[in-house]
């Protein structure tokens, strides 16, 4: 590999290696001390460089691609406070498991801690919310480093797809001349000749990851604490990337239905929507009823812990043995009332149980038909009562939240990725989102669950494929990164905005400091007044005012037209609050009469 000057070498030799690796992307923040990362991304035939002003933006933006490919996409950014904006994305890519590869340029040594411009203490800088971090050498025309360098990347870039998969930084100090300026001397002609300088065949270093599965003797008990249960119960909680990517969802419906077990599939679960629910016990109306039913006696359970706080609070209080399943045996349990932990990836238990009882060829215990058909009744009877709430002509009632939700997942096309920002949207969508075969991808920042760059990672996902892309989102959100809006434009993304504006934080109205005001309106709900529709003159989409029985069809014209539409319902949040409560009284109601009459 040629190159004018070491800075350029080093930069071209590690977009060299990343390639090679198979990184396919790269958001990057425009500044100088990164030019030689920028200019070899810019130049490298087989990375997609997508270009953002605001680094904040640019990083949720790579966290919700990688989230919807389960592949890394790398993070270029200048020295300074540049590399403290990837810092959010980083936490959220940490807790929620998502491979991202972040490259900061630096200062030299000699300039760190000496008053020098756009100089900060860079190395460690995310702590431990990183897989792995390393300070990369000075740029040099020396074999030795070079092949460091590209052992470096492989090992960074493999690092990101772990187990768990998350965050790897490489600092990256750079010397001027930073542009391809010609340096006589500095990069000898002879050294594109040596092993450094022209690479392998394929990577560097070759990382084949590991699978990681459970001997049979637990594998067999597991299976036989389930075959053995009256009231077995499979939760599915939010998926990891891998998850995504790797879990077989037919596969988990025939586990269902042959131990008699009822599922209850998350909406970011990727097992509440799509061809595998037809036919198969896969409930998502639970959040308004578990309360209300019998306990399990034997649960398992995939995934982050539930949105649901019913069915979290259902599953501290069940004297049952829970088998969590999770592939980095790490805790992801907060209630502390799981009896057993196995360190294996979700697909791996699925198939070996599967296996089993083929094997086997076991029959259900009758009273798991009982506790199935329990299962269906209760799941039937919240529908009816939900749509009876949704449908009912009631004019002195405001509109109502969880009505958009419902609408949004019913008329989703089939083949959609839709994306839920947090606080109540992502709970009313768990309420709200009722099963279908449609093929939805679910996606939402629930590792941290902050509302800060909801937009941008939305728009990340989104720029993945030509499915059309849906981004529900509270006016808090909306506004928090209007600036990631700029991809619409700049990234060639479009998509139906659905924008719940109830002036304010409406989450707070289920704290008990909805009963004190002052200070709750000021301090917690912070009612704004702010009129979005000028940003659409300045990002150029189209804004409009929907009433609530005008959405479906305006959510229906968005999705068929070009470009990105704003469809922005205004909403009472103590009101919407108050329906969302009298909703699940009248279905724990209407369980609690029936398990009295049976």
């Amino acid at each position: 590999m040629t190159a004018p000057n070491r800075a350029t070498l080093w930069g071209r030799v590690l977009v060299d290696e990343l390639a090679t690796g198979g990184l396919e992307a790269v958001c990057i923040a425009p500044g100088s001390r990164s030019t030689p990362l920028t200019v070899a991304f810019a130049e490298h035939p087989d990375i997609e460089v997508f270009s953002h002003l605001d680094e904040r933006s640019a990083a949720y933006f790579a966290l919700g691609r990688a989230r919807r490919t389960a592949e890394p996409t790398a993070l270029v950014c200048t020295s300074g406070t540049a590399a403290a904006n990837f810092h959010p994305a980083v936490i959220e890519a940490d807790r929620a498991r998502v491979p991202l590869l972040v490259l900061t340029a630096d200062r030299p040594l000699e300039l760190r801690d000496s008053g020098a411009n756009q100089t900060i203490d860079q190395v460690d800088l995310y702590g431990d919310a990183v897989r792995w971090d390393a300070e990369l050498p000075d740029p040099e025309a020396d074999e030795r480093k070079v092949r460091s360098l590209r052992t470096t990347a492989a090992r960074a870039l493999a690092k990101t797809t772990g187990t768990p998969a998350g965050p790897v930084h490489l600092n990256c100090p750079f010397r001027k001349p930073l542009e391809p300026i010609d340096v006589p001397g500095d990069v000898p002609d002879a050294f594109s000749d040596t092993l450094a300088g022209r690479g392998r065949d394929g990577p560097f270093v070759d990382t084949v990851a590991g699978r990681p599965t459970v001997d049979r003797e637990p594998i067999g008990a597991l299976r036989e604490a389930l075959v053995d249960a009256d009231r077995p119960l499979i939760v599915a909680g939010p998926a990891d990337p891998a998850d995504l990517a790797g879990l077989d969802r037919h596969s988990v419906s025939a586990l269902a239905a042959r131990l008699g077990a009822p599922v209850l599939a998350d909406p970011l679960s990727n097992l509440r929507f799509g061809p595998h629910v037809d036919g198969a016990p896969i409930y998502g109306g639970y959040d308004a009823y578990i309360g209300a039913m019998p306990a399990p006696d034997v649960v398992l359970r995939f995934g982050a812990s539930p949105t649901s706080k019913a069915l979290r609070h259902a599953l501290r209080d069940a004297d049952a043995d829970q088998y969590l399943i999770d592939p980095a045996g790490e805790w992801r349990e907060a209630t502390f009332t799981a009896t057993d932990l196995l360190a294996a990836t979700p697909e791996s238990v699925v198939e070996s149980l599967v296996d089993g009882l083929d094997a086997a060829d076991g029959d259900i215990d009758s009273d798991s038909d009982e506790w199935i058909a329990r299962f269906d009744a209760v799941e039937r009877r919240h529908w009816k009562i939900r749509d009876e709430a949704l449908t009912a002509d009631e004019p002195s009632e405001s509109p109502f939240e969880g009505a958009i939700l419902a609408s949004v997942f019913a008329d989703a096309p089939d083949r959609a990725t839709v994306f839920v920002s947090n606080s109540m949207p992502i709970r009313d969508a768990d309420r709200f989102g009722r099963p279908r075969r449609a093929d939805l991808t679910v996606l939402a920042n629930r590792g941290a669950s902050g509302i800060d760059g909801i937009t941008s990672t939305a728009l990340g996902a989104g720029s993945v494929d030509a499915d059309p892309l849906v981004l529900v989102t509270g006016d808090l959100a909306f506004y928090h990164d209007s600036n990631g809006l700029l991809a619409l434009d700049r990234c060639g993304v479009d998509a139906t905005i659905v924008l719940l504006d109830n002036n304010g934080g409406g989450i707070f109205h289920k704290l008990p400091i909805e009963g004190f005001d002052p200070p709750f309106t000021g301090q917690f709900k912070t009612p704004h007044g702010l009129d979005f529709e000028p940003l659409a003159d300045l990002y150029g989409f189209e804004f409009e005012r929907v009433e609530l029985a005008d959405f479906p069809d305006a959510y229906r014209r968005s999705l068929d037209a070009d470009g990105t539409q704003v469809l922005s319902i205004e909403f009472d949040s103590a009101a919407s609050h108050r329906r969302r409560e009298d909703l699940r009284r009248r279905v724990e109601t209407a369980v609690e009469r029936d398990g009295s009459e049976s």
